[in-house]
């Protein structure tokens, strides 16, 4: 019996000392946790940040605590990580610990987790790796893509001419022309310029780039219970989603009735294909609904971004009537007016790749980049980071460093140009990410952006409805991305 008493009381100082460790080691790892401002209970740090300028909130609390910090956005923690060296370090020195994709209530809700934006682990590994092999075989990368690139510039030029130098906004006809290189990659075919279906699907992208600066959208990722139970334009916005998902649902279905398995058309095709040789493995992550989610997402990133960055170039550009005599000068030297401006032009055209890049580093479309996660618990510098948990990599943080970019807020070709007016890179330069999770359109997205606003240029010069002096060029700012302003504009032919 003293026997079995001194085993249970070894026992029991055993499991004692094991508890005092497991509490000694989370107390531990807590206090090298990021620190942060003071969280209050259910709303977290909002009362202390600004919803309608997280980029600046979140500026000024990387001055109290450091380039490493934690917020907390209601319920959820958020690790941001503020300023180029961590940023880098993070993303691309422990590109692995960082691949994860961060799962805001608002992305959830909008994309499932099941597309290659949203989704992670295997799934997102697969997806990746099969869209990115996928969209190489139907010319991205490559110059078929580049000839198809220069055919819809064409479209839009005459669009632009169809005008006859009225003001108006261009927006809808830069989202239509960009779209459309995207869509015959993924959909097999572009669309007329006069398809009523497109045109709408084209309002309802418009009309969700306006509802994503609401303040209901703005706290769906704080409070998504209630708000889903509350009116708003963030209703609109998830509906809006749904009907874009529902376009290529059709789609989908208009495929898998004219297939051809042995000559595949486009992305769908393949992707049927896929499905087909995947059948029977009952963890197969090529089905229906991935592949509605990830032509949703080929189509959603292969249009916003670019289109929504032309409309900002053109507006800043108007500004600036004596930036575009440049460009058109040096258009005139190396291209002349004649053929269309192709991507071996641009080596020789140092003043115009500088105003491209600088419209994109001016404009920060993406200011908190889009959220990632540690996918294991992570060690990063002196701190312990829980698996799972949300990080905002700061792209402003980066594109408006001023020691990089003198003068951030200014736009300013100059932050691209050496003194010998050669072109000037610098690694700041990450409006597209860094790391694992990099856009995989990067690529397609620099040819569009240069050709389509070099093609404009050689053909029209810009006149805004206001004096150029007036225009405020200055994004409207939003946790999501960043937005132009309202403008009209008149088209003048050169």
């Amino acid at each position: 019996m003293e026997f079995l008493g001194m085993t249970t009381i070894f026992l029991l100082v055993c499991i004692s000392c094991l508890l005092l460790f497991a509490t000694w080691r989370s107390i531990a790892q807590k206090e090298k946790q990021p620190p942060g401002p003071i969280v209050l209970p259910i709303v977290g740090n909002i009362l202390q940040l600004n919803l309608w300028n997280l980029p600046e909130s979140l500026k000024e609390l990387s001055k109290k605590y450091g380039s490493v910090f934690t917020i907390n956005l209601g319920l959820q923690k958020v690790v941001v990580l503020y300023g180029y060296d961590t940023v880098k370090e993070a993303l691309i020195d422990q590109a692995d610990d960082f691949s994860g994709r961060g799962q805001l209530p608002l992305f959830k809700k909008l994309f499932r987790g099941t597309g290659i934006v949203t989704s992670n682990g295997e799934i997102w590994k697969e997806l990746r790796r099969f869209a990115l092999t996928t969209l190489r075989d139907f010319g991205m990368g490559k110059k078929s893509i580049e000839q198809r690139i220069q055919e819809e510039a064409h479209f839009l030029v005459e669009r632009l001419r169809n005008t006859h130098e009225q003001p108006f906004n261009p927006g809808n006809f830069l989202v239509h022309a960009v779209s459309n290189i995207i869509c015959s990659i993924v959909f097999g075919d572009r669309f007329d310029y006069e398809d009523k279906k497109f045109l709408t699907l084209i309002e309802l992208l418009d009309e969700n780039n306006k509802l994503q600066n609401s303040i209901q959208t703005q706290l769906y990722n704080v409070f998504p219970t209630v708000m889903d139970y509350l009116p708003g334009p963030h209703q609109k916005l998830i509906k809006n989603i749904e009907k874009v998902d529902q376009f290529t649902l059709e789609i989908i279905a208009e495929h898998q009735e004219t297939l051809d398995p042995t000559c595949p058309r486009d992305f769908i095709d393949a992707f049927l294909n896929k499905m087909e040789q995947e059948k029977g493995k009952s963890h197969s992550k090529f089905t229906t609904e991935t592949l509605s989610r990830t032509t949703l997402d080929l189509f959603l990133a292969g249009t916003g971004t670019t289109s929504i960055t032309l409309r900002h170039g053109i507006l800043i550009l108007q500004k600036y009537p004596e930036i575009v005599e440049k460009i058109q000068k040096e258009i005139d030297c190396v291209i002349g007016r004649g053929r269309s401006p192709c991507m071996a032009d641009r080596s020789q055209m140092p003043y115009t790749d500088a105003v491209v890049h600088e419209i994109q580093r001016f404009i920060d479309f993406l200011p908190l980049n889009v959220p990632r996660s540690v996918i294991k618990d992570t060690k990063f510098r002196d701190y312990f980071i829980p698996k799972d948990t949300v990080i905002f990599p700061v792209l402003n943080s980066i594109l408006h460093d001023s020691k990089e970019f003198p003068n951030p807020e200014k736009f300013d070709p100059g932050h691209f140009l050496n003194a010998n007016g050669t072109f000037k890179k610098s690694d700041y330069f990450m409006p597209f990410s860094a790391g694992k999770r990099i856009c995989a359109g990067e690529g397609l997205a620099r040819m569009e952006l240069f050709i389509f606003l070099i093609s404009i240029l050689q053909n029209f010069t810009l006149k805004s409805a206001v004096d150029h002096k007036d225009i405020d060029i200055s994004p409207i700012v939003s946790t999501l991305a960043n937005m132009p302003r309202p403008y009209e504009v008149s088209f003048l032919p050169r």
